[in-house]
């Protein structure tokens, strides 16, 4: 393979909303630029990029892969992420080393939540973004009205570059820089064809748009636009390429992914205008600050993506942020201290690997069986510099976990393992009190990946199931009982005998006191009775552990021969059970701070949600991001473990949320009696 330098490398991620063909768009490319010699189809299960079997099955992207291309000396690598919001942490690690953003928008369907997530995602990140309008060729497809939308819902950034004229049926593109027509077969070629006089209405539609759009990019300009004179495709081209790295023009092009229309036009913007790596001239660290970028500097890589490959092994995708890297050179990982040997290089397409000798800054490729080496870890020479690292979204949907067949608990745990290396969004607990295995996660289909991976790779079948709350009780009245054990069965005989005062406690676990006078029960018994109690207290009425319990030994008896500690043990156990039986216990859930971001049009909706699931509303404050609002509440954790689902479904997947535990609460009694029923009804069977 070839060898490319800074400036001729430019990393592109390819977002938007589920459907709307970012996988196709990717395939195009590698086909237009020679990579394959067949276009694959989504529907046929045969593109480069989803080459996961999982990923052919449902028909959709789930992992973030890249691909490289060659285009007019240009090395371009293709990030294509999934759309769907369950896999939003792979959106965030392609736009962490992406020079630019192609967001895929349906000329069907317009501007979705998608098309708006995906441009939120890449402003968060400060990536330059650019619109392919795609299915141009489609019936009912109407690039007018979805561009008056981009314009809309973005602003005037948005700028048209190459727009469709005609109908599906004969559909002409026009490129509004060169003014130039193509037509297209359906195997990509294109053909020029003349401009034609019905053609000019569109022309000037958008052209009009255009020019004031580069316009804006220099006085210069600025001058000839008002003066009325022609600005050259040099200048253009110029003023494009400025206007993306600044963000002042989102240019808009268009085509048909799935059969080639617009994509030679794209891959030319990309190698004459998109930024390349050194355009920005920062690069941001962990502290937050600035470091110049540095072609000739310390090599260091930034490990953006970590896959657990059954039969490669652990496979760590990097981008090169300094210098260059070489075959064999030793890198320390400035996270975890340990040397690395880059024994390995590699650039992908797809599945498919190809070893290089090296790779320069700013480029993309990926190394095998570094031990020590996990996503957000950075790799240096010498420097001690560690970069920015991706943010995840918190995973807050769990299910409980148990093996459809007994044993497989080990086999678990190591798929499990291998998974949370591979993906940052997902969280694994073994929850002793609720004995149960917890995997949290984006979303429902998250976890129905989740699983299907854990069958696949590591040859076990597990079952999702809901998890269960742990909950807590607590006495609420001061009670007197008395506890007596007597076993007498020849031999050696037990006695206990105590008498003890419980009240509702200051201190979350046991207050424990004595008071007992004239020796009535022995000091050398008064830890066999603590003990007893603390035994005792991690089963209530319902079987949830006991706290806030004071227990004050005021009284009692003991035997010369009988007592020992065991007795005393069973005694204070008895005086315990009898307490439970007069203390009027209640049951405690956890209640947490509810933060929810949603847009305006839906507060009152999801305020009412809130109320139904025994929430309770304390404020509301105007977001950072115009037209939303943050709703903040107190909620208890068992009404939230489907929230994540229903919020989504809420708000089109416009909101999100945050969600801490932060105490407990009283569970209304018709709840509670549901629960005491379940506790009585699990040990009955």
């Amino acid at each position: 393979m070839a060898k490319f330098d800074t400036k001729s490398i430019r990393n592109i991620a390819l977002l938007g909303h589920g459907g709307s063909g970012k996988t196709s768009l990717a395939e195009s490319m590698l086909y237009i630029a020679g990579a394959t010699d067949r276009l694959g189809k989504v529907g046929d299960g045969n593109t480069v990029c989803d080459y996961d079997a999982e990923e052919i099955k449902r028909g959709f992207t789930l992992s973030a892969s890249v691909a490289n291309i060659e285009w007019k000396g240009i090395k371009i690598n293709i990030l294509d992420t999934p759309g769907y919001l369950d896999f939003a942490g792979e959106v965030n690690q392609a736009l962490r080393v992406a020079g630019s953003a192609v967001i895929t928008v349906d000329a069907k369907a317009g501007v979705e939540v998608g098309t708006e997530l995906a441009w939120d995602s890449a402003t968060a990140y400060g990536v330059p973004k650019v619109f392919f309008v795609n299915k141009c060729d489609e019936t009912e497809a109407n690039f007018d009205r979805v561009f008056k939308e981009l314009d809309y819902r973005f602003g005037r950034t948005v700028c048209p570059v190459f727009v469709p004229v005609g109908d599906s049926k004969d559909i002409t593109m026009l490129d509004l820089i060169a003014m130039k027509a193509y037509k297209y077969d359906y195997r990509g070629k294109r053909t020029e064809v003349p401009v034609l006089d019905e053609y000019m209405d569109v022309v000037s539609q958008y052209r009009e748009a255009l020019n004031e759009a580069l316009a804006g990019t220099s006085d210069e300009l600025m001058e000839k636009y008002f003066n009325g004179e022609e600005i050259t495709k040099e200048e253009a081209t110029e003023a494009l390429h400025q206007g993306i790295i600044d963000g002042t023009i989102t240019p808009v092009y268009c085509g048909s992914a799935t059969n080639v229309f617009g994509v030679i036009a794209m891959l030319d913007a990309i190698s004459e205008s998109f930024p390349r790596f050194t355009a920005k001239k920062n690069e941001r660290v962990a502290d937050g600050t600035l470091l110049p970028i540095d072609v000739e500097g310390d090599p260091a890589i930034f490990v953006f993506k970590t896959v657990a490959d059954q039969f490669v092994g652990k496979m760590s995708f990097f981008k090169v942020m300094s210098g260059t890297i070489k075959r064999d050179m030793v890198l320390k990982n400035n996270v975890t201290g340990v040397n690395e040997k880059m024994a390995h290089l590699y650039v992908l397409r797809g599945k498919n690997q190809v070893e290089v000798d090296e790779l320069a800054c700013g480029d993309i490729g990926m190394i095998a069986k570094l031990a020590d080496t996990n996503t957000n870890d950075t790799l240096a020479l010498s420097s001690d510099v560690k970069y920015l690292p991706i943010t995840y979204p918190k995973p807050y949907y769990t299910q409980s976990m148990a093996p459809a067949a007994k044993g497989d608990e080990g086999k678990i745990s190591q798929g499990i393992a291998k998974l949370l290396e591979e993906d940052l969004t997902l969280a694994y607990e073994n929850n002793a009190e609720t004995k149960q295995m917890l995997i949290s996660g984006l979303g429902d289909m998250h976890l129905a990946v989740l699983v299907a991976k854990l069958k696949a790779r590591f040859g076990v079948n597990i079952v999702l199931g809901e998890p269960k709350i742990a909950y807590r009780e607590k006495i609420t009245k001061r009670v007197q009982v008395e506890g007596k054990h007597k076993k007498q069965s020849g031999g050696s005989g037990q006695y206990g005998h105590v008498k003890i005062t419980f009240a509702p406690g200051e201190a979350e676990g046991l207050t424990f006191t004595e008071s007992v006078v004239g020796g009535a029960v022995p000091k050398n018994y008064f830890p066999a009775v603590e003990k007893g109690l603390l035994e005792a207290m991690q089963k209530g009425v319902a079987g949830f552990p006991v706290i806030h319990l004071a227990a004050d030994l005021f009284d009692g008896s003991y035997h010369d021969v009988d007592s020992n500690e065991i007795s005393f043990k069973l005694a204070a156990n008895l005086a315990y059970k009898e307490c439970l039986k007069q203390a009027s216990p209640v049951i405690l859930e956890p209640v947490g701070d509810l933060t929810i971001v949603i847009p305006d049009a839906l507060v009152g909706d999801v305020m009412g949600d809130i109320n139904k699931r025994r929430g309770s509303v304390m404020g509301m404050d105007p977001c950072e991001k115009q037209g939303y609002t943050k709703i903040k509440a107190i909620a208890p954790k068992s009404e939230l473990v489907e929230y994540p689902i229903v919020l989504r479904a809420m708000t089109q997947g416009r909101g999100y949320f945050d969600f801490e535990v932060t105490g407990y609460e009283i569970v209304p009694g018709n709840i509670s009696a549901k629960i005491v029923e379940a506790y009585k009804n699990s040990q009955d069977a």
